[in-house]
């Protein structure tokens, strides 16, 4: 990574300037949502990723109840790079689900532009908390609800949407983590949102 991308532009920075060295996109969300997976599947480079086996010592501390068959868990964060176009390229950093480790969350946004947050339907509540944050440092961010095997049907995104209580203008979008383009079209979703909200803010000044 050159020196011209190695300070992250500010969530301030409008996006057509931003463009020109890199945008730093964080996804977050709850544990086992599927962030390190997106990040895999969607990074043109070898993903650094700080997946660690889940050992005793982590029972009773992490909820694994709607993930039983999860063995590795992430333990600082995900690093990943996707270029969308010739100008455009997103660095990608997958936060770590589990509360004990919330503390890093709020460094990881720090010169952040914009963020994914994974939704579970099978734990929604896990979503709160990441929600909260995003707001809390005014980061743009788009929900993008992970269908695991069988769960195409469980809930509408309306629906989705009235549980978590999220604003009209928040985009929401389905995807499947594993499948690269299911990814890359959720990256888009945010960069077109990020495009409107920065067109947006100009047509006020």
């Amino acid at each position: 990574m050159g020196s011209a991308t190695s300070e992250p532009p500010s969530h301030r920075t409008p996006l057509n300037d931003a463009a020109e060295t890199g945008l730093k996109i964080v996804v977050v969300g709850g544990f086992g949502v599927g962030k390190t997976t997106l990040v895999r599947s969607v990074s043109e480079i070898r993903p650094l990723n700080t997946e660690e086996v889940m050992t005793q010592a982590g029972v009773g501390v992490d909820e694994t109840g709607a993930v039983t068959s999860k063995t590795t868990t992430t333990v600082a964060f995900d690093f990943g790079r996707i270029s969308l176009n010739d100008r455009m390229v997103l660095y990608l950093f997958g936060a770590p689900g589990q509360e004990r480790f919330w503390f890093l969350w709020d460094r990881l946004f720090s010169g952040t532009l914009g963020a994914v947050v994974l939704v579970d339907t099978r734990r929604m509540d896990d979503s709160w908390y990441a929600i909260d944050r995003l707001e809390h440092h005014r980061t743009p961010f788009v929900v993008a609800v992970n269908r695991f095997d069988g769960d195409a049907d469980r809930y509408s995104l309306d629906e989705i949407r009235q549980a978590l209580a999220l604003p009209a203008h928040v985009p929401m979008v389905d995807c499947d983590a594993r499948v690269r383009q299911s990814g890359k079209d959720v990256l888009i979703t945010l960069v077109n949102h990020l495009h409107d909200m920065a067109l947006a803010e100009e047509a006020t000044l």
